[in-house]
């Protein structure tokens, strides 16, 4: 691939020479361990025994109640109600206005030339899907955007400081449609018990936020860097023009090179060894998916993007319990832009003027910009 440095972007090399010298090393300074291995990230995923998903902030903060950072049991009585709304044949259902909405922004596009398939594409889309999901006014787009690059930047006062203005906004929406219950998610939320028990305000801002963020910024970084991907690799690209029933595999190809999430977190729960190294009760863990899905001992050549990869076990959307709920919606998603702009402008190219520069995220991977040159 011939947009990127690994320095600058993806520290390949990084991860490979973690992968041979350090693949579990301790962070003294912030009392935290890093794994790098396939074998090893995706084991501690599946170790609900000795490593838990809870968070290291306070309970009270909303991300904090999500399923995300839930341990059984109550990740299970969480997972399964909202899973009710993540059905196949609810995320199918979505198809038809996934597909209008990425053809309504190609229109916008075709009448300049031009588009940064960011800004422009990539990130509107997820958002209007996910907002009209909640039941929240089409207005308030561009606040649900700020939010939720807030929740993965590097800056942790405006980390809190977002989800504090998250919970007054979801509070105020809740209370109402407890008067006036509408066909959305926060109505159906509001309204569901489960085992007999109504989830806490607590819990169904939590999972708005993370829908949010795993709904928006996943998808948008995976829509983008396939653009990003398919840029540089033409022969890739004529295929998939060719024959768009192998877009899926090609994203999933995507999603193990350019991995939008790149880590975890986990909190170790009781005494564990793991090669060789003493992992203490209260010390966080972070599972670097990115080095993992480029481990040449369960990848074959890891550092070319290939799109017949197959099979293709990467750990993008996790693991085990916590496999992402939305893991079929972002696909979705992402096929259906893909596939749009391939068929409006199928000779795109990047704006080479423009010096790609990666989010400033230490957890998501993507660029802040990627403006495109369109022709048909």
């Amino acid at each position: 691939m011939n947009w990127k440095t690994d320095s600058e972007l993806i520290p390949l090399s990084w991860f490979k020479e973690m992968r041979i010298s350090s693949p579990v090393v301790f962070n003294s300074e912030k009392n935290t361990w890093d794994v790098y291995k396939y074998e090893d990230v995706k084991k501690i995923f599946a170790d609900h025994e000795h490593y838990s998903s809870k968070g290291t902030e306070s309970a009270m903060e909303p991300i904090n109640s999500s399923i995300l950072r839930q341990d059984p049991p109550k990740h299970r009585q969480l997972r399964m109600l909202v899973s009710q709304a993540f059905t196949p044949r609810a995320i199918e259902s979505l198809a038809p206005k996934i597909e209008s909405i990425a053809q309504q922004l190609c229109d916008q596009a075709e009448v300049t030339g031009e588009m940064d398939a960011l800004l422009d594409y990539a990130s509107p889309l997820p958002i209007i899907v996910i907002v009209e999901m909640l039941g929240i006014p089409s207005v308030d787009r561009d606040r649900f955007k700020e939010w939720s690059d807030s929740l993965v930047g590097n800056d942790g006062e405006r980390y809190f400081q977002c989800q504090k203005e998250m919970s007054d906004y979801f509070s105020d929406i809740m209370n109402r449609r407890r008067l006036d219950p509408q066909d959305d998610l926060i109505s159906n939320l509001v309204h569901a018990k489960v085992e007999g028990e109504q989830l806490s305000d607590l819990e169904i801002i939590g999972f708005c936020i993370l829908l949010l963020v795993a709904g928006n910024e996943t998808t948008t970084n995976l829509i983008t860097s396939a653009l990003l991907c398919l840029d540089s690799d033409r022969e890739a690209r004529k295929s998939l023009i060719e024959e768009p029933s192998m877009i899926p595999q090609a994203i999933e190809e995507v999603l193990r090179y350019c991995s939008p999430v790149q880590t975890m977190i986990r909190i170790v729960k009781k005494t564990t060894v793991l090669r060789g190294q003493t992992l203490s009760p209260g010390q966080m863990v972070n599972l670097w998916i990115g080095s993992a899905n480029h481990d040449g001992e369960h990848f074959d050549t890891p550092e070319k993007f290939d799109i017949h990869r197959n099979p293709n076990p990467h750990l993008a959307f996790g693991h085990g319990i916590h496999f992402c709920l939305g893991s079929q919606l972002a696909r979705l998603e992402s096929k259906i832009a893909i596939q749009t702009l391939l068929s409006r402008f199928p000779d795109y190219a990047r704006d080479r003027t423009h010096t790609l520069e990666r989010l400033d995220s230490w957890m998501m991977f993507g660029v802040n910009r990627l403006p495109l040159v369109l022709t048909k």
